[in-house]
């Protein structure tokens, strides 16, 4: 049946809403790097072997399940979810490249960090608004995001305890973008399936204009 003449043609999906699988894996990168964050390391020798386990995590959930998420989304037409999560797929790269050095005793030059963190922050800032459009959930996901960013930038210039607060700050905001994710995910994988809101969301945070 096609679409009434005023209104367009819904385009159909080349692939299943793949967005589910960039939230899980998304979570599964946070969850590999709480223990970091939060300072729960091992005995020194064992120190490197943690960093590396937690590089591979975020290379292969974190970088390619958000990845794959996010090229099969843009397949969708679906150009917001796709640049996000393609987007970010990169930045696991980075974070899977950043834990394989530290395990081999080598530092990311921090200045260049800072320069592309504060892009990031903007980037997902805008990105913020644009979803806001679609949801409250999605607007508080990413809020999660700019906070996120908004600790690592903060912790360039912090020290002694002041870092240390905030280094607790980057781990409860990884917490939490683990927990959204995760909710997200099943909300778009169990609803569907059940029938009724298992996992209750949210309207949009703005309105179009007309």
């Amino acid at each position: 049946m096609s679409a009434p003449a005023n209104q367009p043609a819904t385009p159909s999906m080349t692939f299943a809403e793949p967005t589910p699988l960039g939230l899980l894996g998304l979570a599964i990168g946070c969850a590999a790097l709480v223990p970091i964050a939060f300072g729960w390391f091992p005995e020194p020798t064992k120190l490197p072997m943690m960093f590396k386990t937690a590089a591979w995590f975020c290379l292969l959930f974190g970088a390619g399940g958000q990845f794959l998420a996010g090229v099969m989304n843009l397949a969708n037409k679906n150009m917001l979810g796709g640049t996000l999560l393609t987007t970010f797929s990169f930045n696991w790269v980075f974070n899977w490249w950043t834990l394989d050095e530290v395990a081999q005793g080598h530092v990311p030059d921090p200045t260049v960090v800072l320069s592309v963190d504060v892009t990031f922050l903007v980037i997902f800032l805008v990105l913020t608004y644009a979803f806001g459009f679609f949801s409250k959930l999605l607007f508080v996901f990413m809020l999660d995001i700019d906070l996120l960013y908004v600790l690592r930038i903060a912790r360039h210039w912090a020290e002694g305890s002041t870092n240390a607060t905030l280094g607790m700050g980057v781990g409860v905001a990884t917490i939490a973008l683990a927990g959204l994710a995760l909710y997200i995910a099943f909300a778009l994988l169990v609803n569907p399936a059940a029938g009724r809101a298992v996992f209750p969301t949210s309207g949009p945070m703005f309105t179009p204009k007309a």
